[in-house]
């Protein structure tokens, strides 16, 4: 009578296993987290003893939907931080006005990968190691205690990186006295604005006014 055989699942991770784990934990990681650039210019202090506001639109953004739906998310954040939605308008005191771009560019990577060497390699059996079975389908890449390392190869890698711009002033009225402007870049590879705009604005005002001058990293949990 031969060996009783004792299945152990899952079996013992191989080199491409803890890759394909590993790369799992670092998309994950970035997946959750929005990271921009985050640089303001204001007065030091900035003194604001009136803060009903009013948007300036430009005859384009009047009509333009798109802007309209960015313009609440600022507006939103105005009023958190104690700021008044004019009515009416003419009773406004601060002038608030708001641009975005986007651009693109592609991007040409080469990255140094790990190849399975045993890769189509004739079936290996009896499958039995020091620890026990590993399954009808066994080769050596996937035992830990092989003392082979997996061979490397490069490989080019190509996609397109989005650049995107948003700017925000506060002016005051009358006088168009600028008090203060903010300006948020963040890069990615999702080119809808509207999917990441929210996190945009709310990085603007982060820690409002913020010093002065001074290019800041902000990170800001995503929604799942």
């Amino acid at each position: 009578m031969g060996p009783t055989r004792h299945n152990l699942w899952p079996p013992a991770p191989g080199w491409r296993f803890c890759l394909l784990v590993l790369g799992c934990l670092l998309l994950g990681g970035c997946a959750t987290t929005f990271t921009s650039q985050v640089t303001s210019f204001h007065p030091t202090p900035l003194s604001l003893p009136d803060k009903t506001f009013v948007f300036e639109r430009t005859k384009e953004q009047e009509g333009n939907l798109e802007y309209r739906h960015y313009e609440e998310l600022v507006r939103y954040q105005l009023i958190r931080l104690g700021f008044v939605d004019a009515k009416p308008a003419s009773a406004a005191r601060l002038e608030v006005s708001m641009a975005y771009t986007v651009s693109s560019r592609d991007v040409r990577v080469i990255e140094t990968v790990p190849v399975d060497p045993w890769y189509g390699a004739p079936y290996y059996g009896p499958a039995w190691s020091g620890i026990g079975y590993r399954g009808p389908f066994y080769g050596p890449f996937y035992d830990p205690f092989w003392p082979m390392p997996p061979m490397m190869q490069q490989r080019e890698v190509q996609y397109r990186l989005f650049n995107r711009q948003l700017k925000i002033g506060i002016a005051g009225v009358p006088g168009d006295q600028k008090l203060f402007d903010v300006t948020v870049l963040s890069e990615g590879t999702n080119g809808a604005l509207a999917a990441v705009m929210p996190y945009m604005v709310q990085s603007a005002f982060a820690d409002f006014p913020g010093p002065s001058g001074v290019a800041r990293v902000v990170e800001l949990k995503m929604e799942k």
